[in-house]
């Protein structure tokens, strides 16, 4: 086993690889998560005295933050202030010893502390550095303060969510973030291919927010260029199929259908008792029958409203047709499929115990990754790294953390 290969114990595909994660909320620790979950060695450098303010977020238990001891599983950290010259020293260092950097500082501000990509590339030519912001690292927006709200409005989906005549409409949760930071973990892994697999070098990767969910809300830019359309808002409807919305069980519960295959569509029509709109020549594509979605409505949700949820899903599997329960947070950690397939795991934690949380998102054959440990104390594992690995001595980190420089 190289030296490189031992820096975990990781079973994932990435074991042997260093990530130095200088990002914050969210899309940037949620990439590093990822990394870490299929073998990475995952360096979490937080500020010394105020941390990533991702601790702070969502719910906590015994003043315990939940939401930290997932995004930050997998992770070692180091409290180190790049601001400081000598923290910016320590910060080369350990750039110099690992092959991906992510950070979403403003553009610029790594820069102005001494440590931006062309000194990272002198101390370590073959570093990847993955760097998202709201807007990117170049044009008008670019100095702008970038957050997921901001790239779920202007990329279209807050237009196209909500009711017809009702306000444009937000995610409840990190959407954009998210959908980043998957996108962000596959780009760095792209980048390593092309340094590792191709002869190639380390390079920048520049990522905002506002890209991955313009893909993610689909084809309108296409559609306004060549047909002047404009998407509008219709609910939980599409304009692609009929039916497909979400309907309440005769128990007070919710499910949602959804028909864009046209076999389905025709199995819905038939087991909810009207067979004769199959035979309609606005019933054979997709588009034509969302024009008819008044009718398709009012004949499946007239009919799932007399029964309760356990017999609609039920009758709908029993008739090869599309139906899913409306979950919140209970049922998906109590449903048998996601229980059965592990899609939730058990992981032990050190202040809380046993804790369920999302397992490793993808299944791989051979090197399947795993959750080593969840997410640990600002500035566990200073000691280790800056002195085990990097040599700095008791003296100095004792005269470091005096300064707040480290914790």
């Amino acid at each position: 086993m190289t030296e490189r290969e031992n820096r975990t114990d990781g079973h994932g595909p990435l074991r042997g690889i260093r990530v130095l994660d200088v990002s914050t909320i969210l899309a940037g620790p949620l990439c590093c998560q990822l990394l870490g979950d299929y073998g990475a060695d995952v360096v979490k450098i937080e500020h010394p005295v105020a941390g990533d303010s991702m601790r702070g977020h969502g719910e906590a238990k015994d003043g315990v933050p939940l939401w930290w001891k997932e995004i930050s599983r997998n992770k070692r950290t180091v409290g180190l202030s790049l601001s400081d010259p000598d923290g910016a020293d320590i910060f080369l260092r350990l750039a110099a010893t690992a092959d991906v950097v992510v950070e979403n500082f403003r553009p610029g501000t790594l820069e102005r502390w001494g440590v931006g990509p062309d000194r990272l590339h002198e101390v370590n030519p073959g570093l990847v550095i993955v760097r998202i912001t709201g807007f990117g690292q170049t044009g008008p927006y670019a100095a702008r303060p970038g957050f997921g709200t901001l790239a779920e409005a202007m990329s279209g989906f807050a237009h196209l969510t909500g009711e017809a005549d009702g306000p444009p409409t937000l995610p409840a949760f990190g959407l954009a973030d998210s959908i980043c930071g998957i996108a962000a973990s596959s780009a760095a892994v792209m980048a390593l291919y092309a340094r590792d697999a191709r002869g190639g070098r380390g390079q920048v990767v520049d990522l905002s927010l506002l890209e991955p969910i313009m893909a993610a809300v689909g084809p309108g830019p296409i559609a306004y260029d060549q047909l002047g359309v404009v998407g509008q808002r219709h609910g939980n409807r599409s304009t692609n199929n009929a039916p497909r919305n979400t309907y309440r069980t005769r128990d007070g519960r919710w499910v949602a259908v959804s028909t864009s295959a046209q076999a389905i569509a025709e199995r819905v029509l038939r087991l909810v008792g009207h067979p004769e709109v199959v035979d309609e020549p606005w019933f054979r594509s997709g588009r034509e029958r969302a024009a008819h979605a008044d009718l398709l409505d009012a004949y499946v949700g007239g009919w799932i409203a007399e029964r309760t949820r356990d017999e609609v899903l039920r009758e709908f599997s029993a008739a090869g047709a599309a139906v899913g329960p409306v979950y919140d947070a209970r049922d998906l950690v109590e449903d048998e499929h996601v229980r059965n397939t592990e899609m939730i795991t058990t992981v032990e934690d050190d202040d809380l115990g046993p804790m369920r949380m999302h397992n490793v998102m993808w299944r791989m054959s051979d090197t399947p990754g795993r959750i080593r440990f969840t997410g640990r104390a600002l500035g566990a594992d200073t000691d280790d790294l800056l002195g085990n690995e990097l040599g700095c001595t008791p003296e100095v980190l004792a005269e470091l953390r005096a300064r707040k420089v480290v914790a």
